[in-house]
């Protein structure tokens, strides 16, 4: 009795800390949290590459430079054909939704609300940002959003000070930006999604179809060694095979479902010292009073001599 009541009592606190306190990395997009503790690896590749499988295009828009402690857009754009739906976890068509990863410099960080510009409220509303980990406040990431509203996604950032933190540096830096849109073909824990081709486990024949559980199919086949092997093929892909075809190991045996897809660009950004600006505009000031003088002596020469030849 007592270990009965001592199983129910730590079922309980469980299902309490589950539904109290659950952990950030269960939701998107911080699944690559579960493995990663940066999201891009020491290859290049960010690590929404691992699940979202299929590549496609994004783009990235950075100042070519910006001061210390000042507030500056990054744009990352995620195109697609407007419209476009995609293939739902319960097999309907639903609306493209749009995820993007932003990696800045260390010491670049989420501007704060009160720096913002009514441009940038105004082309941020409806957008959350949230950062990839506590430590790690300059990799942002935003989504899932619909993707219809948001296939540019402009991220407010403030610039480091090299003044107040001896850390930083001016200089040039790499940023690295992912734009995805769509579900992946791989959940975090290895399984495919239903958004994903399916190839036969065996060689054989088709011995039957049938429906499975929530709108499943059950394909069976049957082996040279009369061995069956059945495969669930989720709702969404459709299977491309009858009863009585013969299908060889890793034969693709559903169509692809997927429409979406993740892409990845490197930017550079130079954080610039003011003081370098300011000689290098003394410079040029020094240079163009230099060629009017030159000039305005070139002239009096010519008089002086216009004169004497008189």
């Amino acid at each position: 009795m007592r270990r009965h009541l001592s199983l129910l009592f730590g079922s309980l606190i469980l299902g309490l800390t589950l539904l109290v306190a659950p952990h950030a990395s269960w939701a998107y997009p911080f699944w690559a949290q579960q493995n990663y503790e940066s999201p891009r690896e020491a290859t290049g590749k960010i690590v929404c590459a691992n699940c979202h499988l299929a590549k496609k295009l994004t783009q990235a828009e950075v100042p070519q430079s910006v001061l210390p402690d000042s507030v500056f857009k990054a744009s990352v754009k995620i195109p697609y054909e407007d419209g476009l739906q995609e293939i739902g976890a319960d097999g309907s068509n639903v609306g493209m939704q749009v995820g993007a990863v932003i990696q800045l410099p260390d010491g670049f960080t989420l501007a704060p609300q009160d720096r913002w510009t009514d441009e940038i409220k105004e082309e941020t509303e409806g957008v959350y940002f949230s950062q990839y980990s506590d430590e790690q406040s300059n990799i942002l990431l935003v989504g899932p959003i619909s993707g219809d509203q948001h296939q540019e996604i402009v991220f407010p950032v403030l610039s480091p000070n090299p003044a107040t933190d001896s850390n930083i540096h001016f200089g040039k830096y790499q940023v690295h930006v992912g734009g995805n849109r769509g579900r992946g073909q791989v959940y975090p824990t290895g399984e495919k999604s239903n958004n994903t081709t399916f190839t036969a486990p065996a060689s054989g024949s088709v011995s039957s179809i049938e429906p499975g559980e929530n709108g499943a199919t059950l394909l069976t086949i049957t082996t040279a060694d009369g061995d069956s092997i059945t495969e669930t093929i989720p709702v969404g892909p459709a299977l491309q095979l009858n009863v009585g075809d013969s299908v060889e190991a890793g034969s693709v045996i559903t169509n692809d479902p997927n429409v979406g897809g993740f892409g990845q660009v490197d930017a550079e950004i130079v954080l610039q010292d003011p003081v370098r600006i300011y000689g290098l505009l003394a410079f040029f000031a020094a240079v163009a009073l230099a060629q009017i003088m030159l000039v305005l002596k070139k002239r009096q020469i010519e008089k002086v001599q216009a004169a004497e030849g008189v």
